[in-house]
């Protein structure tokens, strides 16, 4: 009789982990708290609910890291991208999701899998799986009494930094007179995003609201914690300099507003979160500002003036491994073998990533289960130069939260990086050139990987 594995934890990892071992023969048992115990974040008790942003990223796996992971995971009948895919909203060049309709889906296969068992309930404890194939994929808000097990097992501090999401807003609460759809570059259908304007004076007093504002005021124990800088919230952002959203989330560049016929001085984007197109979020707002003043500030951006929230942008704190350190390169507990990690606890940053670890933890479990020697990926793909990251490839004293990037991959050697130009002359790939070398390269090295 084939041996069960345990998942604790049904989130993006957990659910793709089972799947990938279900349909590899393996039976699973998953485990997932909610809706026993809920979490600061968690609305639903799907599996897989998304929590701080709709949207996946590039799908462009032509030139970007985050589409080749995409694209990596279709190939490797990746569960998350599936429903991913089935559940796109427009997004541009990104692939978003219906984040109910998603996570629904996902829920609906992990619990009609005739080889997955999803067990309701808290595991507070690894000491009962000394024995036990078990992968922990709890994700970023582990339980306190779990976060303690994991804590004293490692021997080692769990690492912590605060993450923020974005507020929800009502479609129909927006002034269309003063805001406009448009893509930056009118990429995707040119109209996938809602843009609302802001001239300098009207920056300037919403710089100053931001910074005015009264935020959530932390305990002494957390107000050490850093941010992750790919997740800051937007006020944070505007402390280190009163420009500094107006180059990041806010930035005008590639649009113009067409009742004035320029470049908006600064530019509030939002962005589809459902299906229906009912919802929208704040790209790149998430926030630690108190939910009144979320709605008083945020009402002062031209086109929100009435805006009404399904959801305010809310704080919570995030917890990971000091994988470099811990984990082996098969993503196991060096000093218990017979325990994987996956997901964001293992210090990946973005959902792709996160579903990714788990999609290769699956696979291990199932062929260490089967006497299977299981071959790592090759480094220039994207799951293997994450997987490398995590496990060594990241300096261990400094190590942070890290989204795919192609400053992962192995870069191109000295040959490849030379390429002959129409006139005959030889120059060094860069930019957009180099990107989709390193793209089609690692598509190529994974076909072959797994075939």
């Amino acid at each position: 009789m084939t041996r069960s594995v345990h998942i604790i934890g049904g989130g993006l990892a957990g659910s793709e982990a089972a799947w990938q071992c279900a349909e590899m023969g393996v039976p699973v048992i998953l485990y997932e708290m909610r809706p026993q115990r809920g979490t600061e974040v968690h609305k639903t008790d799907h599996l897989a609910e998304l929590v701080c942003s709709n949207s996946f990223r590039s799908d462009d796996h032509t030139a970007n890291a985050v589409g080749v992971l995409h694209e990596e995971m279709r190939q490797l009948n990746s569960l998350i991208m599936r429903m991913a895919d089935q559940h796109a909203v427009p997004a541009g060049g990104a692939l978003a999701v219906d984040r109910d309709g998603f996570s629904l889906a996902v829920s609906e296969v992990i619990n009609d899998h005739p080889l997955i068992t999803c067990q309701r309930q808290e595991m507070t404890s690894l000491e009962q799986f000394k024995d036990t194939p078990v992968l922990v994929a709890t994700g970023p808000l582990t339980s306190s009494q779990l976060a303690y097990s994991i804590r004293t097992l490692t021997g080692q501090e769990d690492l912590a930094f605060f993450d923020a999401i974005a507020p929800i807003i009502y479609r129909e609460s927006l002034d269309m007179s003063k805001a406009w759809f448009q893509s930056r570059y009118d990429k995707g259908s040119g109209k996938d995003y809602i843009n609302c304007p802001l001239d300098e004076n009207q920056y300037a007093d919403f710089i100053a609201a931001l910074l005015n504002a009264e935020k959530i005021i932390f305990h002494e124990w957390e107000a050490n914690t850093p941010y992750f800088e790919g997740c800051m919230p937007i006020e944070v952002m505007a402390e280190r300099g009163h420009d500094t959203p107006r180059f990041g989330p806010m930035k005008p560049v590639g649009l113009t507003d067409p009742n004035t016929g320029k470049r908006p001085y600064a530019v509030i984007q939002l962005r589809q979160d459902n299906a229906l197109g009912t919802l929208y979020n704040m790209v790149g707002f998430q926030t630690k500002m108190k939910y009144a003043e979320q709605v008083r500030v945020f009402r002062m951006i031209p086109g929100l003036e009435d805006a009404e929230f399904a959801r305010l942008g809310g704080l919570h704190r995030n917890t990971f491994i000091r994988s470099p350190v811990l984990l082996d390169d098969q993503l196991r507990l060096k000093s218990q073998p017979n325990i994987r990690f996956a997901g964001q606890i293992t210090g990946v940053e973005g959902y792709v990533e996160s579903a990714a670890t788990g999609l290769m933890a699956g696979r291990m479990m199932a062929a260490e289960l089967a006497n299977d020697n299981f071959t790592l990926p090759p480094a220039v793909t994207a799951h293997g130069a994450l997987l490398r990251h995590i496990t060594g490839g990241a300096n261990s004293d400094s190590f942070q939260p890290m989204n795919i990037n192609f400053g992962l991959f192995p870069p191109p050697s000295d040959s490849e990086a030379v390429v002959i130009t129409a006139n005959g002359k030889r120059r060094k790939l860069k930019g957009l050139d180099r990107k989709g070398f390193m793209a089609k390269r690692a598509l190529d090295a994974l076909a072959a990987w797994s075939a």
